[in-house]
Formats: structure tokens, C-alpha cells, sequence
């Protein structure tokens, strides 16, 4: 492995950290005193830390080491979570992402984060706080550097579980590791030695500690008694493996080895106690320290407990470059194509061994299909999931509540539409934010409750999925809309008076139409919702507005499931194949010539209670040789789009079948009402129709 991949797997990784760290923040700020949150927090920012200082990037290392400090404390029940801390750990986080941006981007991930060092510098010094919390930090820092003084000292409590240890069968081995003097990254090299270690059993304790390790405070060797089922020898080719690594002794104790070693241990262990409870009792109230002293008696019954040391968990994953999906989707596009060929051939054939060969690899193929299909398949949290973060960040700039609900975010999309989706849904988030919600004075005003809530959710429907973000604000005022619109020269008055609601809505996606009075940094510009709408169309959906005055808005977008591959109806119009997706189908019939109605010079036909309009397709698209006219009975199919229904007029029906979807290419016009095309198992080129132009 060279160290390009090295470095994907960092970025890749790094980013995976970076959002788990949103979101367990995102959590903790609404359970402060979740201590169990904080672990994982500090654990996912350990991680980033040492990933970050083996692949050589300082300043990442460097920063995540501060905000770890500040973890540390928290963690260890020394500080308590407030706003300005969770302020200063976001704009930490920010910058953490800016830096793996520039690594990303080929930089050396360098950004100026004085001001934010110096911030949480600030809270672990206490410099925030009140006097009394100052000289509650001061005690827990005498406190930890008197137990750095005892080295490479066992309490009672790590005594027992070595104990238990041995008696229960594990190996118990005390470690000490050299790294070369040539060594330009000396804690990098330590790291990869606890990452083996780690790996494959547990570290009870170091000498020096892991953190002066990891910020270079050793000169070049450390030691340490570790848990393991693994042989000794082959642990020692592990560390020695390591590049820098200069010696590896691993030592096996027994009960009686392991007590001649502690002995002194345990003392100096005691005296370390005393010092530290003499420091505490200095600041802190009498009650605490007998609470403490209570505790420290209650530590060898915990002992007791059985040592789990199962071995890590293999991992069932694999990261794969998108590219060699796509190259495998281009492939099973090709082999789907000659499959309905052969289909053909031996049917006309009539060979009885072809055809039952050819039904098997046909039911092998659609089994593969659907595995390529789902390879291609990711869950839309992958895009949900930068979200709430943002929308935190949003509110609080405009001194707003609200509360982001995300339901449905394992539903799954194709990727290639994952990757297109994040920014359109930005806008409209934003859009909700801003324009949707009211302030809190106005939201008290209209008897509503002060915190606003935006749903966003996510759910299937045929072979589409709908994404909506729905807000409880003040809704669309259609005639502020219509004003500022004909304003703007979008649109008449008279055009305006003869609009809908659904129509004058659509308005807001005009280019450079924006309802916003103050241009800032959110909203006002006139550019966001014009680019949803022209992204989601490039992506084969729409989007649809509902509204209600006073209550809220509802922004519905219908996407594709996917991009390559769907399931259509093939129908015969003279000469001519089209493909018509299966999806947007509610049924077919054939209708009798007098059974058509025509209203207001359109043709309509009875359907299920209800008259709907009834569209030729040999018309629209001039199509020389079939006239429907001329025929007794019409073959129609109906089509929907949303609430609406439509019925188109075709010749014959070919049957259902799996096609693949090719681009027009870039030399050949839009055409209304045509998405794509498909290649025939005769080697016939078929239209694909898109009836959503259809349905107005």
C-alpha cells in the first residue's frame, strides 16, 4: 500500500470522526451531564489525534490534543459543560474540517486556530471560571502530577486485575519498547506500538503516561503491563515490525513475579493517594473528601469482577472507490442488454436446452442486478447527517428556536443521486430557517410555542423516494410573493391575478427572485431555490410547494431510486418503441372510441369516478405513421404525478422489461418530454418518455 491510499484512508476516516463528533456534541449540549457521551467524544477525538500525528499533520494533532484536554477534564467530573465551552468546541470542530479540507485538497492541513487554542487553553486554566473553580483546577493538576511522579506505580485496584488475570489464564507481560534515535516521530512510532497492543489485548498501564507519549514529554523508550491470549513472540515481530522501533522486551509474569514487581509499586501508589487527598482537602468541601474516601474503599470489590479481554471485533466492511462501482454498473448495464437479446433469439429459435439455459442466466442476471443495485444504494443520513449542526449554527445566528426532527434517514438512494442532493436540500433548510420560522417574540404573538420545529424526513413510494422539509412557520404569503415577483418583471399583474396558489408559489424558484427585505449572509441574495429546482430537475425529480398562511410550508422533492436502471412498459407507436416507467404507471386500458369526451377542446376520458385529460403521444411527437383517430378502440395507459392523473394514447403494448438508462448526449437537444433512451435486445434504440412533462 503506497501513501496515497494512506492518505485516503485518513481523509476518509478523519471526515468519518469529524461528523461523529457534531453529532455527539450536538447531543451533549442537550444532556450536559451525560458523562457517557463525553467518553465517546473523547475517545473519537483520542483517535483523530493519534491518526492525525501518524500521517505527520502537527497542527490537526496539535488542536485536537487541546480540545482532548479540555475532554479530559470534563470526563473526569472537574469541569462542567457550559455555552461558552460548547462554542469554543465547535469552532474547534470547524476548523478541524478546514484542515482536513486542505489535506483533501492536496494542502499540508495549516490553519491559524490561535484564538481558538487560546480558548480552551483558557478553560482548562480555568481563566473563565469563578475563583473557587480555579482553585478546584489547580488541586486536580497538583493532583495528576503526583501521580505522574509514581512512574510506573500499580494501585490496589490495577494489582487485582493483574492477579485475576493470571489466575484466570491470560498472559500477563510487562513491556518496554525503544524507538531509534534517528527517530523524527517518536510519537507516532509509540502510537503504532499501542495501536498493536491495543489490538490485541489491554494496556493497564504506561510509563510514561500515554499522554506525555503522545505529546512527545519521553526520551525514547517507555514501558507498560499488558493483558493478553496472544504469544509473546509473535507480539514482540509485531512491535519490532514497526519501522523506528529499536528493541521490544516482553516479559511474562506469574503471581509471584508480578508481586516482587509491585511491591514497591503499590507503595509509592499510596503515598501518591495521600498527596493528592492533601490537595483536595484543601479546596474542597470536608464532605467531599469523605465521599471520596468512601470510594476509594469501595475500589477492590470492583476488582472482583471478571477481566473480559475478547479479542476485537473483525471488521465486516470495506470502503470502495465510486468509480469501479460506476464501472461495474457500465458493465451490468451491457450484460442486461445482451441478456434480453438472447431472450429474443431463443424464443425465435425454439430450442428447448437454449431457452432453459437462457431462463437460468436470466434469473442469475436479475440476482445480480439487484446486488449491483445495492452496492450503488446509500442511506440518505449520509447527507442528513451534516444537518443538524447547521441548522444550530443558523438558529443561533438569528436568535431563533427550533428544533430540526429528521425521520427516515435510512432510507437508501443510489449514490450518484446522494452525491447531487446535499446542496439543494442547504437552500431549502435554510430557506425554512430563515423565511419559515418566526421569531420568537412573533411565534408568542401567533400563540405558538417560542421553539419552531423543521421536519425533515425521508420515505419510499414506488420506485421513488420523497425527501420533504416541512416547518411550522408563518407559511407563503402569496401576495408578497406576487408583489415582489411583478416588481422584479417576473411576471404581469394580470398573469398574477389569474394565478393558483400552487402556481404563484412556483414563483419562488424563479432566478433571482428573493421575498427577503435585508440581504445578509443567509438570505436576500436571490440565489438558492432557483438552483434546486434546475439541480432536482437535472436529476430526473421535481419539487412541489405546499403551503397553508399562518401554519407553515412544506417543500416535497421526489427523486429517482436510481439513475441506471429502471423497470418500464414498452409500447408501439407506428414505427416507432418508447419506454414508459413503471413507476409513474397506475394502470392500463383500452377505450372505445365514443367513451372519449372532448371539454373546452380537450379530449377527456371517464376514469374511476372522474373525467381526466387524455394526451397523444403520435402528435406530440409527430409521429408519420399511426393515426389514432382512425382506430375503433385507443390502448391508453394511465400515468400519475403526485395527486394527478393523466392517460396517454399509445398503439400496442410490447410488455414490462428492465432498460437501461443512456444519457442523450450533449450534442442532441433537451426534448420535452424525453429523459433519456435504451438500447432493445434487437439492437433498437427506444425512447424513454418522462411523464411528469405531461401533468401540469
Amino acid at each position: 500500500m503506497d501513501m496515497n491510499q494512506y492518505l485516503t484512508m485518513f481523509i476518509d476516516e478523519s471526515n468519518d470522526h469529524l461528523q461523529s463528533l457534531n453529532e455527539k456534541m450536538l447531543q451533549l449540549e442537550s444532556s450536559p451531564t451525560d458523562l457517557g457521551i463525553v467518553q465517546v467524544i473523547f475517545r473519537s477525538a483520542h483517535t483523530l489525534k493519534g491518526m492525525a500525528a501518524t500521517m505527520g499533520f502537527e497542527d490537526l494533532a496539535s488542536l485536537t490534543h487541546q480540545m482532548e484536554n479540555v475532554l479530559d477534564l470534563v470526563r473526569n467530573e472537574k469541569l462542567a459543560m457550559q455555552e461558552f465551552i460548547f462554542d469554543t468546541f465547535f469552532k474547534g470542530l470547524d476548523a478541524l474540517e478546514s484542515m482536513v479540507q486542505d489535506i483533501t485538497a492536496g494542502g499540508e492541513g495549516k490553519a491559524d486556530v490561535t484564538s481558538i487554542v487560546a480558548a480552551l487553553q483558557s478553560i482548562v486554566n480555568g481563566d473563565f471560571q469563578s475563583s473557587t473553580a480555579k482553585q478546584e483546577t489547580a488541586a486536580a493538576s497538583s493532583a495528576a502530577s503526583a501521580l505522574d511522579n509514581a512512574g510506573l506505580t500499580l494501585d490496589q485496584f490495577q494489582y487485582s486485575v493483574l492477579e485475576q488475570s493470571i489466575s484466570e489464564g491470560h498472559r500477563v507481560l510487562y513491556v518496554q519498547v525503544a524507538i531509534s534515535e534517528e527517530s523524527q516521530l517518536k510519537a507516532a512510532r509509540a502510537f503504532m506500538v499501542f495501536n498493536v497492543l491495543e489490538n490485541a489485548g489491554e494496556i493497564v498501564k504506561a510509563n510514561p503516561s500515554v499522554q506525555d507519549i503522545e505529546q512527545e514529554k519521553f526520551d525514547r523508550s517507555f514501558s507498560l503491563y499488558f493483558i493478553t491470549q496472544k504469544e509473546t513472540d509473535e507480539l514482540r515481530k509485531e512491535i519490532l515490525g514497526i519501522s523506528e522501533v529499536e528493541n521490544a522486551e516482553l516479559t511474562e509474569l506469574d503471581e509471584e513475579s508480578l508481586k516482587h514487581m509491585s511491591n514497591e509499586s503499590i507503595e509509592a501508589a499510596h503515598a501518591a493517594s495521600a498527596e493528592i487527598a492533601a490537595a483536595v482537602a484543601e479546596v474542597v468541601h470536608p464532605s467531599v473528601v469523605e465521599a471520596g474516601k468512601s470510594a476509594s474503599q469501595a475500589v477492590p470489590q470492583a476488582a472482583k469482577a471478571p477481566v473480559k479481554n475478547a479479542p476485537p471485533a473483525p471488521n465486516r466492511t470495506i470502503r470502495v472507490d465510486i468509480e469501479r462501482l460506476d464501472v461495474l454498473m457500465n458493465l451490468f448495464s451491457e450484460l442486461l442488454i445482451d441478456r434480453v437479446r438472447l431472450e429474443q433469439l431463443a424464443s425465435e429459435v425454439g430450442n428447448s436446452a437454449l431457452t432453459e439455459t437462457v431462463e437460468h442466466m436470466s434469473r442469475v442476471s436479475a440476482d445480480l442486478q439487484n446486488i449491483v443495485l445495492k452496492l450503488r444504494m446509500v442511506p440518505v443520513d449520509t447527507v442528513f447527517n451534516r444537518f443538524p449542526r447547521m441548522v444550530r449554527d443558523l438558529a443561533k445566528s438569528l436568535d431563533k428556536k427550533l428544533d430540526l426532527v429528521i425521520t427516515g434517514a435510512e432510507t437508501e438512494l443510489d449514490r450518484t443521486v446522494i452525491d447531487e442532493i446535499g446542496d439543494p436540500l442547504v437552500h431549502l433548510l435554510r430557506n425554512s430557517v430563515d423565511h419559515g420560522i418566526e421569531s420568537v417574540a412573533d411565534r408568542i404573538a401567533a400563540g405558538k410555542p417560542e421553539t419552531g420545529t423543521v421536519n425533515l424526513r425521508a420515505f419510499h413510494s414506488g420506485n421513488n423516494v420523497f425527501i420533504e422539509i416541512e416547518d411550522d412557520g408563518a407559511g407563503i404569503n402569496r401576495e408578497k410573493v406576487l408583489r415582489n415577483a411583478i416588481n422584479k418583471g417576473i411576471l404581469t399583474r394580470e398573469k398574477a391575478a389569474a394565478m393558483t396558489d400552487e402556481e404563484a408559489y412556483q414563483i419562488l424558484f424563479a432566478p433571482g427572485f428573493s421575498t427577503a427585505e435585508v440581504i445578509s449572509d443567509i438570505s436576500g441574495r436571490g440565489v438558492g431555490l432557483d438552483v434546486v429546482k434546475s439541480k432536482i430537475t437535472s436529476l430526473g425529480g421535481n419539487v412541489t410547494i405546499y403551503s397553508t398562511p399562518g401554519k407553515g410550508t412544506n417543500f416535497s422533492v421526489q427523486l429517482p431510486l436510481t439513475l441506471s436502471i429502471i423497470a418500464a412498459m414498452m409500447v408501439q407507436i407506428g414505427s416507432e418503441k418508447y419506454a414508459i416507467p413503471l413507476s409513474s404507471i397506475v394502470e392500463t386500458a383500452i377505450v372505445k372510441r365514443d367513451k372519449i369526451r372532448t371539454v373546452h377542446g380537450n379530449k377527456m376520458i371517464a376514469f374511476r369516478e372522474t373525467h381526466i385529460p387524455l394526451i397523444s403521444l403520435s402528435q406530440i411527437f409527430e409521429i408519420p405513421d399511426f393515426n389514432e383517430n382512425e382506430e375503433e378502440e385507443t390502448e391508453v395507459v394511465v400515468i400519475r404525478k403526485g395527486e394527478k392523473l393523466a392517460a396517454v394514447s399509445v398503439q400496442d403494448f410490447l410488455g414490462q422489461s428492465e432498460i437501461v438508462i443512456k444519457n442523450m448526449g450533449k450534442y442532441l437537444p433537451a426534448i420535452p418530454g424525453i429523459s433519456g433512451a435504451t438500447i432493445l435486445g434487437d439492437g433498437q434504440v427506444a425512447l424513454i418518455i418522462d411523464p411528469n412533462v405531461f401533468i401540469k
